[in-house]
């Protein structure tokens, strides 16, 4: 099975993502005709190799005519006193994507991010989903940040999509409605109940994860956690467009899973060692083995992931075991709890058991 995994070491943003697909080498031109097809004149896009610390990345710019650049949405609250002759609303920017002449899974996908983000608007501002409005700088921006991304899937011809946990920042940043806390209240709104792990860098003071990179990313990726076992085909890279101390990019891969791991009704990514496992040991002196055995079978249907016993010696060369036990993070203090708090009422169990 052929996958598309995306690293986010260093956030996500729209741009960023279409940078990386880009990467992968898609015919630019072919690129450029899709996106045609949405019939929207008032732009001009630079697609240019750049280097980001000695390393070479696909930098994707959108250039608004007659407008100064201000990457990813930016919002007008829709009240008596904004003027919205240069703004669009979420009906305007639906009317546009499914008025176009792109491919129909391009415009679900791109309506669907879209839905995504102002959902997310509108419950941080307490406002109805009609009422958020786009800039019209930010919402061009985004609009072929998006409406891109969903070409260069297509293009691709992969559907099967994971993503590694998201990485994003702190501090403030300065927006059109003053300083705003990181990550972004959008993006914090966008994660609840997402089950998306999230990664707050505490070296990084600024934003790292965008509104538009998450309302992406949470429609494209059915897993999230570590790159499972997979053969490498091709790499892409995305600059972002804030410096941050180290390399700003995104890293997008192609390959195919390792072949036990073909049956898609099995494999998910969190059961490919995804998930952060607690190793629990401790040495036993003098204990029947009839005891172990029940110890044993008491971890496992507590949800140990393994138990298993080695031989050591301990003082004075007396022989004993080392049980370790193996676990999920979250279960690790109940599985101590038993082997250490109740493993007096074990033994008395195991006692009453066997005699």
């Amino acid at each position: 099975m052929r996958l598309l995994y995306f690293d986010c070491f260093s956030g996500i943003s729209g741009d960023m993502m279409l940078g990386a697909l880009l990467d992968l080498g898609i015919d630019k031109e072919l690129f450029k005709i899709e996106l045609s097809k949405l019939k929207l004149t008032e732009y001009d896009i630079l697609i240019e190799k750049k280097s980001l610390n000695s390393i070479s990345v696909t930098d994707v710019e959108v250039i608004i005519k007659e407008y100064n650049h201000n990457h990813d949405l930016n919002y007008e609250l829709n009240n008596k006193q904004n003027n919205h002759h240069n703004s669009r609303n979420l009906n305007d920017i639906k009317k546009l994507i499914e008025c176009s002449d792109l491919k129909s899974n391009v415009k679900e996908f791109s309506v669907k991010v879209f839905m995504e983000i102002a959902k997310a608007e509108a419950k941080v501002h307490n406002l109805g989903i009609e009422e958020i409005h786009f800039h019209e700088v930010g919402a061009v921006d985004s609009i072929i940040d998006i409406v891109g991304v969903a070409i260069c899937i297509d293009l691709l011809n992969i559907t099967t999509i994971f993503s590694s946990p998201l990485h994003d920042g702190k501090g403030f940043i300065k927006c059109q409605h003053g300083l705003i806390p990181v990550p972004v209240p959008a993006v914090m709104e966008m994660l609840v109940d997402s089950k998306i792990p999230f990664i707050i860098d505490e070296e990084i003071s600024t934003e790292l994860v965008t509104p538009t990179g998450l309302g992406l990313i949470k429609c494209l990726a059915s897993e999230f956690g570590n790159m499972p076992p997979m053969t490498i085909e091709r790499i892409g890279l995305g600059g972002g467009k804030r410096k941050i101390g180290r390399i700003n990019a995104l890293r997008v891969i192609v390959g195919t899973l390792f072949e036990q791991y073909q049956n898609t009704d099995e494999v998910h990514i969190d059961e490919v060692h995804t998930d952060e496992v607690a190793i629990i040991e401790t040495n036993i002196d003098d204990m029947s083995p009839e005891i172990l055995g029940y110890v044993m079978e008491k971890l496992l249907k507590e949800k140990a992931l393994d138990v298993y016993y080695t031989s050591i010696y301990m003082k004075k060369n007396r022989p004993s075991f080392k049980l370790t036990v193996l676990v999920e993070a979250e279960n690790e203090e109940r599985l101590v709890d038993i082997i250490l708090r109740r493993g007096i009422l074990i033994l008395i169990g195991c006692i009453l058991f066997v005699y």
